[in-house]
């Protein structure tokens, strides 16, 4: 597994290559060196819809596996392919926050928390120290 962060460049629409096969190809500029790279990555089948969320210029991190493969053309030249395979993107800075919409969404009141341990603890028999 590895990660790449940087900015969505292109979001192509899904491709059915066969009737069990479909991908979806987009392009993240890696902008944090003196020289952007443009890296494509491909979704394949279920993780095409993935990409869904997100727009050009979104800045986010790829989860992908590196797959490499050897192909014969018929003049018996044999020539090796790699692709970017990404199984998961998130928009960067969001991971491990509150949602957009705010702590409704969660139970963030201490007090409950806090009375529900209280109640737990009222048994005596229960002789864990945690």
């Amino acid at each position: 597994m590895y990660k790449f962060q940087g900015k969505i460049k292109v979001i192509n629409d899904t491709q059915e290559i066969s009737e069990k096969f479909k991908k979806r190809e987009f392009v993240v500029t890696d902008t944090s060196s003196m020289y952007p790279q443009d890296v494509m990555f491909q979704s394949v089948q279920d993780k095409c819809a993935i990409l869904d969320e997100f727009s050009v210029e979104d800045e986010v991190e790829v989860s992908f596996n590196l797959r490499g493969r050897e192909w014969t053309s018929p003049d018996g030249v044999v020539k090796y392919f790699n692709t970017l395979d990404a199984w998961r993107i998130e928009k960067m800075g969001q991971a491990n926050s509150i949602p957009a919409s705010g702590p409704s969404d969660m139970n963030l009141n201490t007090e409950t928390t806090a009375a529900a341990t209280d109640d737990s603890n009222t048994d005596k028999g229960d002789d864990l120290p945690f």
